[in-house]
């Protein structure tokens, strides 16, 4: 590395420029410019090694870098302008930075973080919740919920040694010998290469011991043949769902079709304590209703200390959703347990916040269920009215309120099979009035929670090809989108409601986060883009063109920080021991942070604009 020859342009005015660095007084810029460390980097050299980002902060001034993971492979690439380091290297699994191509970037001591946070609480939260090109994938683990770990920690780093693996002709004799030797509690079983089966020390005792099996026999006699596995590259959360869900201990890992390892039950337990990770698994050991509803009760407290870990509105989501995800799928469970098999494969369906994993701890319920075309009325309507009803029982129990506008399964018009479901939609794109704007809206974001995938795959697939590229349709469902405005006056700064219970408030859900949220629908139907969470729409609308990359990127970094505003409002809600809602009085929020979402209600109100604009030119 080398100092650069020579910049165009003071370093204090690059500072003063940058959305970040722009928010330090003037004088501490000119201040700290002349001493500022300045550095350069050629293809492939290292930036920063994860000491350093552990404790530094780095500005990527010229140029683009990746992030790597401690096999080298890439976590985020980054680009100029973009912030990385000061803590957030090990939330995201980062050891390394690597340049891409020739870089400049300048590096802040933890000294200078440390005095800059102290004199500046809003710069505070920014360092504090990351500022890289992806902040809303970002997560600091001070203090945080140990479960986040296993949100951005691959498996591949839970695997502990090679994987042990026999044939299926060895004898379980000689299987127990080595697995006493090697001191492991199971083995993978190999044929030509391929992941056979596993046995376990359980399997042993139940299989062999207790049932007075010939040891001489194969092992292939009291394995269990193609078991659940993971993939290496899968967050150990997955595994932990995997094991739960299906009480299992032993899964094995796979690198594509080659077997990786395996890990426990105990690898992952020794990643966390509580919360979330005893919480998902606690929730598939209960047998009743009353055991779920008990679980659920947590989920407030859950959210609190996510909230104390300043953990993002992205991870939030996904991890209370996640747990939704759970409690639904044990009731259908308990459900199935208490009427008998389906009588023809169904798929349950989350919609709305659940479906786009992007629920809080106040959420209600969203779901319908998506039947088999042999479905007949007559013979199984009863089995499925009764599932229905049992479930949407179960989640109001639970704490998840039944829908206002019954958009639930137990209704008769959302339970249908999959020939219905393709009707609806056909319906709705072929005459979007306000009606079917909503509902399109509403049952656009669905995502399968239980049963039978296939099924809802084949309703999406029927409607992205009607949506993709039909004009009319989407220029209504633009002007759907655009009702809902940002909080802003006549001179852009903040509008409170005038009246009525919240007077003096902004409504950060209706006139925030779901903006954005309808506008990314937008994009992912004219896209024919599959994907049901907003920020990944914002991403793969950014990929395909459909939106540019400075305004995907403003639009992503707007979304985090009014979803971050929501979840910190009802945490202050729920310690205070009031019903958490999503009405935020300005006042309670520093002059930075008022700035900041003054900020973010004018980048969405910008792209409304351009959307509506986009719609006008006919440009779909």
């Amino acid at each position: 590395m080398h100092h650069p020859e020579g910049t165009t342009t003071p370093l204090a005015a690059l500072m003063g420029s940058h959305r970040v660095l722009g928010l330090l007084p003037p004088a501490t810029r000119e201040a700290l410019a002349p001493s500022l460390t300045v550095l350069s980097a050629a293809n492939g050299e290292r930036l920063a090694d994860e000491q350093q980002l552990a404790t530094d902060l780095y500005w990527l001034i010229e140029g683009e870098c990746a992030l790597l993971d401690a096999d080298g492979e890439p976590v985020l690439a980054l680009r100029a302008n973009d912030l990385f380091g000061a803590n957030h290297a090990g939330a995201a699994g980062v050891h390394a930075a690597l340049a891409k191509g020739q870089v400049s970037f300048a590096r802040f001591d933890a000294a200078t973080l440390q005095a800059w946070c102290e004199g500046s609480p809003g710069m505070a939260y920014l360092l504090g919740n990351g500022a890289t090109a992806n902040s809303a994938q970002t997560v600091r683990l001070s203090g945080s919920d140990p479960a986040l770990n296993l949100m951005t920690t691959p498996v591949r780093a839970l695997i502990r040694r090679a994987p042990i693996t026999l044939s299926p002709q060895t004898s379980i004799r000689e299987a127990a010998r080595i697995m006493s030797e090697q001191r492991v509690s199971s083995v993978l079983i190999v044929e030509q290469d391929l992941l056979f089966g596993l046995i376990t020390d359980r399997d042993l005792r139940n299989r062999v011991i207790a049932a007075g099996l010939d040891t001489a026999r194969p092992i292939a006699d009291i394995a269990t043949l193609a078991p659940m596995s993971v993939d290496v590259r899968a967050p150990a959360f997955d595994a932990l769902l995997l094991m739960a869900r299906h009480a299992i201990h032993h899964v094995p890992v796979l690198d594509g079709q080659q077997i990786a390892g395996m890990i426990t039950a105990t690898d992952l337990t020794e990643q966390h304590s509580t919360s979330a990770v005893y919480l998902a698994g606690d929730i598939y050991k209960q047998s009743t209703v009353e055991g779920l509803q008990a679980a659920a009760g947590k989920i407030g407290r859950l959210q609190l200390s996510l909230a104390a870990a300043q953990a993002s509105a992205d991870n939030t989501g996904r991890i209370i959703t996640t747990i939704t995800d759970a409690i639904t799928t044990r009731l259908l469970q308990l459900g199935e347990a208490k009427l008998g098999p389906p009588p023809v494969d169904y798929v349950w369906v989350a919609a709305g916040s659940q479906a786009r994993s992007e629920q809080t701890a106040k959420s209600d319920q969203d779901n319908c269920m998506v039947l088999d075309d042999a479905y007949d009325e007559a013979t199984h309507g009863e089995y499925f009215k009764s599932l229905a009803t049992f479930v949407c029982d179960g989640l109001n129990a639970c704490g998840y309120v039944y829908c206002p506008g019954e958009m639930m399964a137990m209704t008769d018009q959302w339970r249908q099979p999959r020939r219905r479901w393709i009707e609806y939609f056909t319906e709705w794109t072929s005459q979007p009035d306000p009606t079917a704007l909503m509902l399109t809206c509403v049952f656009f974001d669905m995502r399968a929670i239980h049963g039978n995938g296939e099924l809802l795959s084949a309703v999406r697939r029927h409607v992205l090809q009607r949506t993709r590229g039909n004009t009319i349709f989407l220029a209504h469902l633009v002007g759907n989108a655009l009702l809902r405005e940002p909080p802003l006056g006549m001179f852009k700064g903040i509008a409170t409601v005038r009246s009525g219970e919240h007077k003096g408030t902004v409504d950060l859900k209706h006139h925030g986060v779901v903006p954005v949220v309808d506008m990314a629908r937008v994009y992912a139907l004219a896209g024919g883009n599959e994907d049901v969470n907003t920020q990944d729409r914002l991403r793969a609308a950014n990929a395909s063109g459909s939106l540019n990359e400075k305004n995907a990127r403003d639009l992503q970094d707007a979304l985090e920080f009014l979803a971050f505003l929501r979840l910190q409002h009802q945490t202050r809600q729920m310690n205070a021991g009031i019903s958490p809602d999503n009405h935020l009085r300005p006042e309670e929020l520093s002059n930075f942070e008022q700035t900041q979402l003054k900020d973010a209600f004018v980048v969405v109100q910008s792209m409304q604009k351009a959307l509506g604009h986009r719609y006008q030119a006919g440009r779909f």
